[in-house]
């Protein structure tokens, strides 16, 4: 297995760029340059009122991993104009970020460097080691901080001690209930100094703060450590989250950190055995390639209560919309990169839809439907929190079928006869109920009237290419799914299938009824999301056209989110090297910048009036999809995965050959090799081993 590269460390500070961002997929932590500042966290499934919108969305959580030095009586915290950042470096091997930086005051200066990582052996666990070292003999004081001071919310009670217990089993544990009292979540921290003795101080709560500190003598040339083990737990895993929160640091404390940090390491050794090497590739795009793959696994877990975001668990202050919200990005973009590479994260997202199924029926029983009909923004609870008015969910139906075909798709590739019958079949029959209510019959067929696809405009338009495409898809998976389970498929399932209307100009299947390139947002090109992800069966002379026309408008669209990073697998199914070389730059390379490479929503030099917003998992999302299955030309199905190869290999000009060293299909690993013009790409198993839960 080869490593992945780590994106060079950062020199200094004082950047206008995000922040480091940390997490493991139960929760995310932005990590300024100066990390003993609070920093952002976000926990799945902890969620508040919006104070502006007045929506359910994710909601911040007290930063559990502050701190503060005091040298010679002087906090750094009332002198931060006497600290030098000298750099900040992520291991992207190991999921450990380790910053340096210098404190000099009162004639000492003490050399600092700072270690946070997310467990994901513990995934509640976040983890901080403090390292410094004096030029001088000092009095030395070292302070852990959990911070609310700007967090929404209010404490509902504080421990510092355990109840019926002599002996605390934590330093402290706070109970954090969120704006509008939506939910809570629970806090608990343990420390340990390494290197000298002293009593730890820990007063009550105060200023929104727990502390723990300890004063000592410092001498020069020693090092000295101070741990931080935090535990965060949301009340949608656990009704007493400062309880659990508690039990998981007393073990954790049990455990030591090293112990800890050498199990996190070990998990992501085990994940990076799905790395994507790209041979002949320019090297960056191998650095892009994994610095998208290490996003993606930071921002999934199977202990995920809530799926991930379109930004996964980051935000920072000049972006909050979304709102943490799930929406049908994850499931078109995410999901089927995961359930060929971490079929357990993949399923941990689904389980979230799954839970989610009476918001889903109660939303189409309030537009009068049958069946489910999934929320277009859906909050941490499973309901629809599109803010006021809410006009995108009123006409976006593709999120439904999104859906469906997510777990039709996890179904494919794990061949999992339990999760068809018990997960995948209800979402793919309700949706495909949902069908027969929202089509309307007519002298053309069956129709989708009044809906909006991928382009977001002010007016929604008939048979939208991209959701017609994607209702025919699902009600075939719904039908084949009825065959393999020995039930009853509904007719109207086939009927509507046949003759659901296909908007098309002579042989290009275009955006919608009445399509002009000129209209708002013409340049989308969502009608070849039907070519690729989809794999949507049509004549190759429609397929021809279709391509050769939407990539001629390209330049209408490509830059913005979404759907760009799949132009260079588009021109490589045109058979053009060049043109898919050239648009994977424009299409991805230009969007991932800054910080330790995490790619944005709009690519900055055509937007720099947008945020710089990231990571982005339309974007990277469908970076990696592409690599997996794009330029594969694989398309998944309830078929012998060796024929899932279903395309001549065709990669971007001077790529020879994208190499997967794990796959999993049928709980069995696999090898992918995709040579460039070869016939088909290759999957070859590796052994008998089945994998492990």
């Amino acid at each position: 297995m080869t490593s992945p590269i780590s994106p060079p460390p950062v020199q200094g500070g004082g950047r206008n760029e995000l922040p480091a961002y940390v997490a493991n997929g139960v929760m995310g932590l932005r990590v300024r340059e100066m990390p003993l500042a609070a920093g952002l966290t976000l926990l799945s499934g902890y969620s508040g009122e919006h104070p502006q919108r007045r929506i359910e969305g994710i909601a911040l959580a007290p930063y559990p991993i502050a701190g503060d030095i005091q040298l010679e009586g002087v906090w750094l915290s009332d002198a931060t104009h006497a600290v030098t950042v000298v750099n900040q470096a992520y291991d992207f091997e190991t999921g450990e970020l380790t910053s340096r930086f210098e404190f000099d005051v009162a004639g000492r200066k003490a050399q600092v460097e700072v270690l946070v990582f997310c467990s994901r052996d513990e995934p509640s666990l976040v983890c901080q080691e403090i390292t410094i070292e004096l030029d001088k003999d000092s009095d030395l004081a070292l302070s852990s901080v959990l911070d609310a001071r700007h967090v929404d919310g209010r404490a509902l009670r504080h421990l510092r001690d355990t109840p019926g217990e002599d002996k605390p089993c934590c330093d402290g544990a706070i109970l954090w209930e969120s704006a509008g009292a939506l939910s809570t979540c629970g806090v608990a921290y343990v420390t340990e100094l390494v290197g000298a003795q002293a009593n730890p101080e820990r007063p009550p709560l105060e200023n929104r703060t727990l502390t723990t500190a300890y004063a000592l003598k410092a001498k020069a040339g020693e090092v000295y450590r101070l741990r931080q083990i935090a535990s965060l737990i949301p009340k949608v895993t656990h009704l007493q989250p400062d309880f659990q929160a508690g039990r998981q640091v007393a073990l954790a404390r049990k455990r030591g950190f090293e112990n800890i940090r050498a199990a996190n390491r070990a998990i992501w050794s085990d994940l990076w055995k799905g790395r994507i090497t790209l041979v002949g590739a320019e090297p960056r795009w191998q650095a892009m390639a994994d610095a998208a793959l290490f996003y993606l696994f930071s921002s999934t877990h199977v202990a995920s209560p809530a799926s991930t975001s379109i930004f996964g668990l980051a935000t920072w202050h000049d972006y909050h919309y979304y709102y943490g919200h799930v929406m049908w990005d994850i499931e078109t973009f995410v999901v089927p990169v995961l359930s060929l590479l971490q079929p357990p994260a993949a399923e941990s997202l689904l389980d979230y839809r799954t839970r989610s199924l009476p918001s889903a029926a109660g939303n189409a029983r309030l537009r009068g439907r049958r069946g489910l009909q999934f929320p277009w923004e859906s909050a941490p609870s499973g309901q629809e929190a599109a803010p006021l008015p809410g006009s995108a969910s009123w006409h976006e139906d593709h999120v439904s079928l999104d859906v469906a075909r997510a777990f039709a798709f996890h179904s494919f590739v794990t061949g999992d006869a339990e999760f068809l019958r018990e997960k995948a079949w209800p979402i793919l029959a309700g949706v495909a109920d949902w069908l027969t209510s929202r089509v309307t019959q007519s002298d053309r067929g069956y129709e989708i009237r009044a809906a909006m696809g991928i382009a977001e405009r002010e007016t929604e338009a008939d048979n939208a290419a991209f959701t017609n495409m994607a209702a025919r898809v699902v009600l075939r998976d719904a039908i084949r799914a009825a065959e393999k389970l020995g039930r009853a498929a509904n007719p109207e399932w086939e009927q509507i299938a046949k003759s659901l209307v296909l908007p098309k100009q002579g042989d290009v299947i275009v955006s919608h009824d009445h399509f002009q390139p000129d209209e708002e947002k013409g340049g989308t090109p969502d009608p070849l999301m039907g070519v690729y992800p989809l794999g949507f069966d049509m004549e190759s002379k429609v397929e021809r056209a279709t391509l050769k026309y939407y990539l001629a408008l390209r330049e209408g669209y490509i830059g913005s989110p979404m759907l760009s990073a799949l132009y260079g697998v588009w021109a490589a199914y045109a058979g053009d090297r060049s043109l898919s070389a050239k648009l994977m730059e424009d299409g991805y390379g230009l969007f991932c910048v800054g910080r330790f490479m995490q790619t944005l929503e709009y690519r900055a030099d055509l937007f720099p009036e947008q945020p710089r917003a990231g990571p982005f998992f339309a974007n990277l999302g469908g970076f990696l999809l592409g690599l997996v299955t794009g330029f594969p030309g694989l398309q998944p199905s309830w078929g012998d995965a060796q024929g899932w190869a279903r395309r001549p290999v065709i990669l971007p000009a001077g790529w020879t050959t994208i190499e997967i060293e794990r796959l999993w299909i049928g709980g069995r690993p696999y090898k992918l090799v995709a040579r460039q013009g070869a016939d088909r790409a290759l999957m070859t198993p590796l052994c008998d081993d089945v994998r492990e839960g």
